[in-house]
């Protein structure tokens, strides 16, 4: 059977030659891109910071109204919010108890952050891997179309095989790569995240060991 190459390479037509094993390939790359625009969004909204918040909350403890810092910190709803309301709602036991309080509360909003990471760390790895398995399977195919034609076997026949091979090669990197930068980059702003928390919780337990 012999291969028709096109005479310019394009996009659909890399696709179209790719075979089955860019079906999967297409899927993993369009659930990471929409697992990337979704966690910018919730990232983005857990960044924002007021700087007034805890000096507002500062001022409210002070004057002993916790149930008004409490309103505040649902008003604010940002993760380093409930973190402070986690430790207003701990407020008269011992000071360890309403750090592990906080500590257990940060856990749980940075988990919720990183929900979909994994997919994305999963598509960086697997999709080269899937890529791989589509040139070798490719690979087999031109071979056995090639030992098939016998004494009218050509180089075009072989080349076409390995052309339409690699081809998977090259999706599976791209998705690959593609994954791993998403990672990479919703990982470092998850990060910031959490150290604009950690600063709030170190201000919040400052603010508690301040004299009356």
């Amino acid at each position: 059977m012999e291969t028709t190459t096109p005479d310019t390479l394009s996009l659909w037509s890399l696709t179209i030659d790719g075979g089955y094993i860019m079906i999967p390939l297409a899927l993993l790359l369009l659930v990471s891109i929409y697992i990337f625009i979704e966690r910018c969004i919730v990232i983005g909204r857990a960044s924002r910071d007021d700087d007034s918040f805890m000096k507002k909350i500062r001022d409210l403890i002070h004057e002993g109204d916790f149930e008004s810092a409490e309103n505040l910190c649902r008003k604010t709803d940002t993760p380093y919010s409930r973190l402070i309301k986690k430790g207003i709602s701990r407020i008269g036991r011992p000071m360890n108890d309403v750090l592990v309080a906080i500590e257990n509360t940060g856990n749980i909003e940075v988990a919720a952050l990183g929900r979909g990471l994994s997919w994305l760390s999963t598509t960086a790895a697997g999709a080269p891997m899937l890529g791989f398995l589509g040139t070798v399977v490719g690979m087999i195919q031109a071979f056995f179309s090639l030992a098939k034609a016998g004494t009218g076997a050509n180089i075009t026949l072989l080349s076409g095989g390995i052309y339409q091979a690699l081809v998977t090669t090259v999706a599976g990197l791209i998705v690959g790569i593609i994954a791993l930068f998403a990672y990479n980059y919703l990982t470092s702003r998850i990060n910031r995240v959490m150290n604009s928390m950690e600063a709030k919780t170190m201000e919040f337990m400052d603010l508690l060991n301040e004299p009356a």
